[in-house]
């Protein structure tokens, strides 16, 4: 977890900016939202195995039909609940220990999921470090979306021209391609030359994952049903696991590159919250509480509904804006964010909160 940044001015309140995130920090602990929850993630991890096992059993015994396009879906549901319990282990919440959680980490996530955990890792740290920061966050580094009047700017003069007006309308259709994306960067990472930290486990694992899970199907079904059966788990996977990361932080403000925030309001600002019951954390695996997670990464996912409170009032005493709205809102305010880049290249509307609450420090 990156650490607050220090010299900061005094607010007017007379608190710096760093000795605010360590007085909600100290309120987090004293509420024992720190504390493990061994029995909410051992069953997770007892349970994992078997649903997966019964998912093959039921997949063997349908047999050779079209009815296993809702096998498929089954499957990537369960690929994506299991990909939140590594995102969990991968931030420390289940142990203490660091070994402990990163082995839970490559089995979760190289052997059931087929997705590295180094490159995960990699990826990630950099974006929790600087979110929504230009050139730092590789959330939103130049590609297929443009997320900033510059890379709009780069896509106009380049063969992507002719999208750049539609991108917002894109992001849905483009979430579906995500799982055959995020298998081919875990692999291109593995066989790369960037430093991974237990390379061969990751290959061996990832090997077993998508060889074994492959040949299953077509050993099961006929080519034509198989192909069919893997674009629609694939499909289904990555729009439920790119649909669930999206609303986090696409469409919030874009920090400067040259812009330093505390850590507080480097998370805070940038970060989304989405409403809704315990239904709505299952089915997000607690990246509806995005603000916190930001906060406090390797809170445990259980725990997380109730810092939202204490981190919602803390907010509004700092006059520190604080975000939540619901899901499909969320998407409304991603496509039209993206549409106003593409076509304007204009993001002042969104730059200037965090200048305004720069300034005021």
């Amino acid at each position: 977890m990156s650490r607050p940044t220090q010299g900061a001015r005094p607010t007017r309140g007379g608190h710096t900016p760093s000795s605010d995130y360590t007085e909600l920090a100290q309120r987090i602990r004293d509420e024992g939202l720190m504390r493990r929850r061994y029995g909410y993630y051992w069953t997770k991890l007892i349970l994992t195995p078997l649903v997966l096992a019964i998912g093959v059993l039921a997949f063997i015994w349908i047999g050779d039909t079209w009815w296993q396009m809702f096998t498929a879906a089954a499957f990537a549901v369960i690929f994506t609940q299991i990909a939140f319990l590594g995102h969990d282990a991968a931030h420390r919440q289940i142990f203490k220990s660091g070994r402990w959680n990163e082995w839970i980490s490559l089995i979760v996530g190289n052997l059931f999921v087929g997705m590295s955990y180094g490159w995960w890792q990699n990826k990630h740290t950099r974006h929790h470090s600087n979110p929504n920061k230009v050139a730092a966050d590789p959330d939103i580094a130049p590609g297929v979306i443009a997320f900033t009047p510059d890379d709009a700017e780069a896509r106009r003069s380049s063969t992507g021209s002719w999208a750049i007006g539609k991108q917002g309308w894109l992001v849905i259709p483009l979430l579906f391609l995500q799982g055959v994306a995020l298998h081919g960067s875990s692999i291109g990472r593995l066989f790369s030359r960037q430093r991974v930290s237990r390379r061969w486990a990751e290959i061996l694992f990832l090997s077993i994952r998508l060889v074994a899970f492959t040949t299953l199907v077509f050993l099961v079904l006929s080519p034509g049903i198989a192909v069919t059966f893997l674009a629609v788990q694939l499909g289904i996977f990555g729009f439920y696991l790119g649909g669930s990361f999206a609303p986090n932080h696409k469409g919030m403000p874009i920090v400067p590159k040259s812009m330093r925030l505390d850590f507080l309001r480097r998370q805070v600002l940038v970060s989304r919250n989405i409403r809704g019951s315990r239904v709505v954390d299952t089915l997000m695996g607690g990246l509806n509480y995005q603000a916190e997670h930001h906060l406090f990464p390797s809170m445990p996912r259980p725990h997380l509904r109730r810092a939202a409170v204490i981190v919602r009032e803390y907010c509004a005493a700092k006059d520190v804006r604080y975000t939540e709205t619901g899901l499909f809102q969320s998407y409304g305010i991603i496509i039209r964010y993206l549409n106003q880049v593409g076509l304007r290249g204009e993001t002042d509307l969104f730059d200037c909160p965090l200048i305004q609450q720069r300034r005021s420090i």
